[in-house]
Formats: C-alpha cells, sequence, structure tokens
C-alpha cells in the first residue's frame, strides 16, 4: 500500500514569527492532498481544503465571507492530506466538541501519529473565528487577538483538519487544528469549539510528513526564531 503523506509548507513557527508573505501557489498545493488547512497570503482569512477544492473563509461585518480560491492564490502556511479514513463511526446523538474529541481519540492506536479528521454533520452550534489579513510588523499572536468571531446555530458543513502528536508542537499545533464549512458555502471559519447533533467521522491514518520550507524565500532563511516564544505565541494563538 502507498503510505499516507501529509504535506506541509513551511511551519506554524515561521508564520508565528510575522512570515506572512504566500510562496506557494494552491494550485501547487492541491497536487499533494485533497482535505487540508491553512491560510492565505498575507494571513488573509482561514484556507479550507475540502474534496480537492480550496475556500478562503474571511471575516468582515456581521457575516463571514467564503470563497473559492484561485489556482494561482498563495499560502504562507498549509497542510493537505490525501484523506483515506482508516475509522469510521456515526454520532448518532448530541456531544460537545470535548466529547465527540475524546471518542474519536479513543480509535487511535498510540498517541504519537498524524490523524486526518472529516466530520459531515448537522450541527446545533458552531463557532469559529477568521485571522485577519495583517502585516509582518504585527505578530500572529498579537492579529489573533483582533480576530472575528462568528457562531451559527443548526447548521449543516463538514470539519476538516488534522490531529497533531505533542511531539510535533511548533511544526504544527499539538492536538486538533479544525477548519469548518458549511454545506452551502455561507459560513465557515477556525474552529473554536461546536455541538454536534449528528453526522459521519472519519478518521485517517498518516504515515509519513512530508515537510517542506519555502527555500527561495530570503526573509525566511535568515529570520531568527526565538523557540520558547514561538511556543508560547501557538498557545495563545491556537
Amino acid at each position: 500500500m502507498e503510505p499516507v503523506k501529509l504535506f506541509q509548507y513551511n511551519t506554524l513557527g515561521a508564520l508565528m514569527a510575522g512570515l506572512y508573505g504566500g510562496s506557494f501557489t494552491i494550485g501547487e498545493l492541491l497536487e499533494h492532498g485533497d482535505l487540508g488547512v491553512g491560510t492565505l497570503d498575507s494571513i488573509d482569512g482561514e484556507l479550507i481544503v475540502l474534496d480537492g477544492k480550496a475556500y478562503q473563509a474571511k471575516g468582515s461585518g456581521d457575516h463571514p465571507e467564503i470563497v473559492e480560491v484561485s489556482p494561482e492564490a498563495k499560502v504562507p502556511y498549509a497542510a493537505v492530506v490525501p484523506h483515506q479514513a482508516e475509522v469510521i463511526f456515526r454520532q448518532r446523538f448530541e456531544m460537545t466538541d470535548e466529547e465527540l474529541e475524546a471518542r474519536i481519540e479513543s480509535y487511535y492506536d498510540g498517541e504519537n501519529l498524524f490523524r486526518s479528521i472529516k466530520i459531515h454533520g448537522d450541527f446545533a452550534k458552531m463557532h469559529v473565528r477568521m485571522i485577519p489579513k495583517s502585516t509582518p510588523e504585527m505578530k500572529f499572536a498579537e492579529v489573533a487577538t483582533h480576530q472575528p468571531e462568528y457562531t451559527r446555530e443548526n447548521v449543516t458543513g463538514t470539519i476538516v483538519g488534522f490531529w497533531t502528536p505533542e511531539i510535533f508542537h511548533g511544526v504544527s499545533v499539538a492536538g486538533y487544528h479544525l477548519h469548518f464549512i458549511s454545506d452551502d458555502h455561507t459560513f465557515g471559519g477556525h474552529v473554536m469549539d461546536f455541538v454536534i447533533s449528528e453526522g459521519i467521522v472519519e478518521v485517517g491514518a498518516i504515515d509519513q510528513l512530508d515537510q517542506r520550507f519555502p527555500v527561495q524565500d530570503r526573509q525566511y532563511l535568515f529570520a531568527k526564531f526565538n523557540v520558547d516564544e514561538v511556543k508560547e505565541d501557538i498557545n495563545k494563538a491556537e
């Protein structure tokens, strides 16, 4: 069997340090997977990759805006996988995100492998946020304190994302990193919390991590990273 590779462009740590310039196209990204998360050039909103298509959730005014992203658009950070469900179960009754996450984890064999997550269902409540477009002078953790947040009740849609082992915190965010998009593409973003009414949960195995770096980006090559500060910022921002 072909190993399932999680393809990640850049690290979350680099994003925390203010390296927001997009340097990898959506077209290239989608060659590596059909499900995933990330952000767009100048950290403009949340990237949602579902069924091989890329969408951007942006916060403005009373409602978030969801648009399909062109193949030429660039990302500073993203992670995608050719999602293959290893475990599929039906969630038949209402659960909070913490309860559902505990149920998902009961299926893990060990805790040091990445997992891909896809949950399609009816949600009694979905609470999301978007990172607002910014410039490198402002650190990610600082930008994160000004994020628009939205809640919608009784919405049907899909959660996509990853579960990252503790040992990879900094490469990605340890634990869950999930984005949501409604079936009608009118609501979505970075998942804060939710209540699921019912749905189908898929958990995919990931065998390998293909970690790419922005090798042409001088800013990245010569950036000075304070590792402790980066980890602290991830905890604040995520």
